[in-house]
């Protein structure tokens, strides 16, 4: 099975565009917080200063991105600044109503910085090594876009649908951005040391195996001695291999995963708990609440009844 897809679509991956720009300098906005989401922003045309609050900062040019994986607040503007208006602000003032072009200024149109801002969310209480392993942020410039044709295309399709302003292109730059979040892991792997050893897991011989395994079938009962027998491995050292480029022990790891199901069960079909429970390979509905209340604070019966 594919093992990245399983955990995107468990940890319910979700693109979302929320404006262009078309900003004249001098500009500047405050972008807030995002829990459980990942904001990008791609530059079309013109410049971008990205700064954090921390005071690192990044320059976007044309065709760059930044990918801002656990949506912190940061800075967007032309040039360094010591303050900049909250993003409510600039876009009351801009009497921005959530479609169409966002305009601040009003410079020469050939001159302006035009960009596609969006973000990705993840379902409340979504986690994985993947995203643990995830940057504070990771930037695609054009000369890795140059290196990288299948995410440069997406990238174009993105631009040329959000540009077209036709039927269905907010649906459809939506669900291309979803592509590109998988393609911007792969290509982001050179700018984090962890986020390459999480992704090597899955192309390792045994490791891998043993990933596929737990994903296709994580109601079996299994131990770490029947995970190592079935990639040929010691016991010892399939731990040692597992628990070095997953950051995390190979039980953990099905305990953690077992929960994400069952967070997407919850959310997704009319099982009762109990065929939760059975489902995720719980021996009993009680050993599945005592887990499920440990991890995410409530029952999961009263965490079915907050999302209804």
């Amino acid at each position: 099975m594919d093992v990245l897809n399983d955990i995107l679509d468990t940890l319910n991956l979700k693109g979302a565009l929320y404006f262009r720009t078309d900003f004249s300098d001098p500009w500047s906005v405050t972008v807030p917080d995002l829990y459980q989401a990942a904001r990008f922003h791609l530059v079309v045309q013109g410049h971008c200063h990205v700064q954090f609050p921390d005071d690192r900062a990044v320059d976007l040019g044309p065709g760059d991105l930044v990918l801002i994986p656990r949506g912190r607040q940061h800075v967007l503007a032309d040039a360094a600044c010591e303050t900049a208006p909250a993003l409510e602000t600039v876009l009351k003032d801009a009497g921005y109503r959530g479609d169409g072009v966002l305009v601040v200024g009003e410079g020469d149109p050939n001159a302006t910085t035009q960009m596609v801002c969006g973000h990705y969310t993840f379902r409340n209480g979504a986690d994985h090594p993947i995203l643990r392993a995830l940057p504070d942020y990771l930037v695609t410039s054009a000369s890795v876009r140059a290196r990288e044709p299948w995410l440069d295309e997406m990238l174009r399709l993105v631009v040329q649908r959000v540009f077209s302003e036709e039927m269905g292109s907010t649906a459809a730059v939506t669900r291309l951005s979803e592509i590109v979040f998988i393609e911007l892991l792969r290509v982001g792997i050179g700018q984090s040391e962890e986020l390459q050893m999480v992704l090597s897991a899955f192309r390792d011989r045994h490791i891998g195996r043993a990933l596929q395994l737990i994903h296709s079938r994580p109601a079996e009962p299994w131990t770490v001695e029947s995970l190592a027998m079935e990639v040929g491995m010691s016991r010892s050292r399939f731990a040692e291999r597992f628990s070095e480029l997953m950051g995390t022990g190979p039980m953990t790891y099905l305990s953690d995963w077992r929960l994400q199901k069952a967070l997407s069960l919850l959310d997704d079909c009319r099982c009762s708990v109990q065929q939760v429970a059975m489902q995720t390979g719980y021996q009993s509905p009680a050993a599945f609440s005592r887990a499920f209340s440990g991890k995410f604070g409530l029952p999961p019966t009263e965490y079915r009844r907050n999302i209804a």
